[in-house]
């Protein structure tokens, strides 16, 4: 009985199951009992989960007549197990009693052991089991240890938690015995047990934080849309209600801003944001810029850039100390974001309307007057005129169906020129054709790639994002550009394979 209480009791203090614990312990008879007997034996072990009794027994197989005997002593031939027992059969095992161990020094501690080692396996199990599905999770837990800025986080008891020095709030000291609150970002399980990984910098962290402060984000009326930090600094978080009765950014604040501030004192005075959410993404932005006043937004959805303008005196501010305003906007929207000022938007749109200008000019062969009119119209490209419906063109103010049969005519003829001296040039420099339609790259870039002996869509698609840049110049295209480019250039290689496969499995059914 007293080998039962061991059982519970250590079951009880590692959380485990008792029966984990027993079959630990008997693992730990056998080994004994092989230590003593020979190795080579087959020694099993069963206590009695009634009264605590420990049957040792050896177990010896009987094969059959000519069969290879691989093991001497845990094995015997038909005849041989005859002679001990007359009515023995192939497959079944003679068991031989043995007496109960007499645990010495050292067999005792072998046992401790591996019982040890057992519960280890079990304990770590449990907590894997426990924890796999509390990723997003605030956890409170006290610092055990700090080594070298990284805190071990004791967790309620259950298990430990890892708190990274880069998970940290920066300046925020941590020390042995604080009491600390985190959120569970990745659990992993390892030969060394379940890791689980703690963060107090994390956007999620601040999201469960307000969830449990607002009572009315907990309960599913206001919804977080999004959330982007400066660990320690400054922080936006946009929210959105589902009852119209609700202004989601006062419940946040609290009465006299006490929600808010519970928050702000848990994550160390970060400054926090809070903006309301909406759909219109030019007036998304205006907010999300505040304390900036802003003049105007330019959408370009392909990309998904957005030029921001504001007045001269807020510049400053829109960007905010060190860019943080603006790249927090830029996070919490999930769009690349330039801020310039009244001045600087009306001087690029001035460049823009020469730039423009000029090009219709000399492809077009016509004067300021009419390239002007063209580009106040919104067109930028010959492409655009080539393939308008004429009755558009006719709409521009003091253009006739003549004029704009014939600029029409002139931007196809300028294209086909065009096209062609990009054939020459494609032939001189040996450029394959697929490599003209790479997605993402203009015929000019194509062109400057194959005088650097990018001729074929492999070799584009060999070609790492820094490298695409360097190749094309920094002014030319961005390394998120460059890597989406040379991603669509590889998707045949993924598609050659994806038929390789097929075919095997069609060849292999073919031949079953």
């Amino acid at each position: 009985m007293e080998l039962l209480q061991v059982a519970d009791t250590v079951a009880r203090e590692k959380n485990i199951d008792r029966e984990i614990v027993l079959e630990a312990m008997e693992e730990a008879i056998q080994k004994a009992g092989r230590s003593k007997y020979g190795h080579e034996q087959d020694i099993r072990a069963q206590i009695d989960r009634k009264n605590g009794v420990i049957e040792l027994k050896r177990y010896r197989e009987v094969l059959e007549e000519d069969a290879e005997i691989e093991n001497e002593v845990s094995q015997l031939t038909l005849s041989q197990a005859i002679r001990i027992k007359p009515d023995a059969k192939p497959g079944e095992f003679l068991i031989d009693e043995l007496p109960p161990l007499d645990f010495g020094r050292i067999a005792a501690q072998t046992a401790k052991q591996v019982i040890m080692q057992k519960v280890r396996e079990a304990e770590r199990a449990r907590q894997y089991e426990e924890f796999k599905d509390r990723v997003g999770e605030i956890v409170n837990g006290v610092v055990k240890r700090v080594e070298y800025g990284n805190a071990t986080i004791d967790i309620q008891g259950r298990a430990e938690g890892l708190l990274r020095r880069d998970e940290t709030i920066p300046r925020e000291p941590i020390n042995v015995n604080d009491r600390i609150r985190a959120i569970i970002y990745e659990v992993r399980e390892e030969a060394r047990g379940p890791q689980i990984f703690l963060s107090r910098s994390h956007p999620e962290f601040m999201a469960k934080l307000f969830t449990q402060e607002v009572p009315e984000i907990y309960d599913g009326i206001i919804e977080i849309k999004g959330v982007a930090r400066d660990p320690g600094s400054r922080a936006k978080i946009t929210v959105a209600s589902k009852d119209s009765s609700i202004d989601p950014v006062g419940a946040c604040v609290g009465m006299r801003g006490s929600r808010v501030q519970a928050v702000v004192n848990e994550l160390g005075g970060e400054k926090i944001d809070i903006i309301p959410w909406t759909e219109d993404l030019g007036s998304f932005v205006v907010n999300a810029l505040q304390p900036a006043a802003v003049t105007k937004v330019i959408l370009d959805e392909d990309n998904k850039r957005m030029d921001v303008v504001v007045p001269d005196d807020q510049l400053s501010l829109a960007i905010g100390r060190r860019g943080q305003n603006v790249r927090l906007a830029s996070m919490l929207i999930g769009w690349d974001i330039d801020i310039m000022t009244e001045e600087a938007e009306s001087e690029r749109r001035a460049d823009e309307f020469k730039t423009r200008s000029s090009l219709f000019i000399e492809a077009l062969d016509v004067d300021e007057v009419i390239a002007h009119l063209l580009v106040a119209e919104g067109f930028s490209q010959v492409e655009e005129i080539a393939e308008t419906p004429i009755e558009e063109l006719n709409q521009i103010e003091g253009f006739e169906e003549e004029i704009s049969i014939e600029l029409q005519n002139r931007a196809i003829a300028w294209l086909e020129a065009q096209t062609k001296e990009l054939k020459s040039k494609q032939d001189e420099l040996g450029i394959n054709d697929d490599l003209m339609t790479a997605e993402g790259l203009r015929p000019d870039q194509i062109m400057k790639l194959g005088e650097q002996g990018i001729k074929t869509l492999d070799d584009l698609a060999d070609l790492a994002g820094d490298e695409l840049v360097e190749l094309l110049g920094e002014d030319q295209i961005t390394e998120k550009d460059a890597n989406t480019i040379i991603m669509k250039a590889r998707e045949h290689w993924f598609a050659e394979e994806d038929s390789q496969e097929e075919n095997i499995e069609s060849e292999t059914e073919k031949a079953e």
